[in-house]
């Protein structure tokens, strides 16, 4: 009986789980591979989420757990939390011995994930490489790529840009991103199935959202880390101001988000904002919910540009966090500017929602990723043919 190739899956945050989610059940129920997970980073956090309690609610058990994030949430401590990733992902690597390693995307403590495999001669594979946003994350995948084996990237824009890059195109595969198989689960979902404030909670307002509400997602830019308070007081005035019923979401674990969290805690203790409730995280399938029925989604998150895309919802999104990514016709982008944004909600949330587009994939992106996986040659460069 021939072994099992085994797949080593770094999950680091809370977006990477529902990136990857889909190729991750694909994995883990292909007869000719085993999945190997390890959790680590602000997935483990409490304050950021703790994605790792809806990861092991959704079936998967963790192979091993990397607490690596510095308290700082500066340029510093996100070089020195990546410099602890790589010691301790060695060892995760070098223990659980992978035939091949899976880094996600573009956050910066993936390219710790890369460098502990790519250095041990573990074939690496990148997911979501060639995406541009002007910002670190861009360096991050671009070096991510640069150490990778194999690629599979979400769009043809991205797989142009990876085989300029220098990658052999046989190795450059669009399987488009599995996060849009996560929205093809609940494309025919008519109405939302739960009370997001019974269910889970949060800080705010017993808000009437019934009606219709907005969904905010906004977080620091490293670049710019140190406007990220002034940027996110734009952002809470104009919401504020439009008195509609609104989820907002907390940042991810980035250089100035103790800027944004402070920002959004000053703000609501001094002007108590009876429009707007709190949330850390929510189970991948139940926030897909939430913004498929809502009305406008704001502020500079990647779901904007990716899974709205699918959804066809309207979309606000702020500075150049996602700058020259690759988008369909539900964005409108803005500056930080309270009165442009609340004159774009007051506009955009009358629009219903946009056509429907498949610029990331087409919902089978899980599928796809496993049997490639169970099937190419890792160690070599022969033609992927898919």
């Amino acid at each position: 009986m021939q072994n099992k190739r085994k797949i080593c899956v770094v999950v680091t945050a809370r977006p990477s789980y529902s990136r990857i989610k889909s190729a991750l059940q694909a994995i883990k129920g292909h007869p000719d591979l085993e999945l190997q997970l390890v959790i680590a980073g602000s997935a483990l956090l409490d304050r950021y989420g703790n994605a790792a309690d809806f990861i092991q609610k959704d079936g998967f058990e963790a192979s091993a757990k990397v607490y690596m994030v510095l308290e700082g949430e500066n340029p510093t401590t996100m070089a020195k939390t990546t410099g602890i990733g790589l010691m301790e992902l060695t060892n995760v690597f070098y223990n659980l011995k992978p035939d091949a390693v899976i880094t996600i995307a573009d956050r910066f403590e993936t390219i710790a994930t890369s460098i502990a495999a790519a250095y041990q001669n573990i074939p690496l594979i990148h997911i979501q490489g060639g995406e541009v946003t002007g910002n670190i994350d861009e360096k991050v995948r671009h070096a991510n790529t640069k150490l990778a084996d194999l690629h599979f990237v979400s769009s043809e824009d991205a797989r142009d840009r990876v085989i300029k890059l220098g990658e052999e195109p046989a190795k450059v595969i669009n399987t488009g991103c599995p996060s849009i198989d996560l929205v093809k689960q609940i494309e025919s979902e008519i109405e939302l199935n739960f009370d997001p404030l019974q269910k889970y909670g949060g800080v705010g307002k017993n808000i009437d959202w019934k009606k219709g509400y907005l969904v905010v997602m906004q977080h620091p830019v490293t670049t710019e880390y140190e406007s990220s308070r002034a940027h996110i007081e734009e952002t809470l005035k104009a919401v504020h101001k439009s008195g509609l019923p609104t989820f907002w979401f907390w940042p991810n674990v980035d250089a100035g988000s103790d800027g944004t969290s402070n920002g959004i805690r000053t703000y609501r203790e001094q002007n108590d904002p009876e429009n707007i409730h709190f949330f850390k995280n929510m189970e991948p399938l139940d926030f897909l919910r939430l913004l498929k029925f809502s009305k406008l989604l704001i502020g500079n998150s990647s779901v904007g540009i990716r899974e709205s895309s699918y959804l066809g919802l309207p979309v606000i999104n702020i500075g150049n966090r996602q700058n020259r990514r690759l988008r369909a016709n539900n964005v409108t982008d803005l500056d930080y500017d309270r009165m442009k944004i609340l004159a774009a909600i007051e506009e955009i949330s009358k629009i219903d929602h946009f056509e429907i587009s498949s610029i990331y994939g087409n919902g089978e992106s899980g599928k796809k990723i496993a049997n490639i996986l169970a099937s190419v040659d890792l160690c070599s460069s022969k033609t992927i043919t898919y």
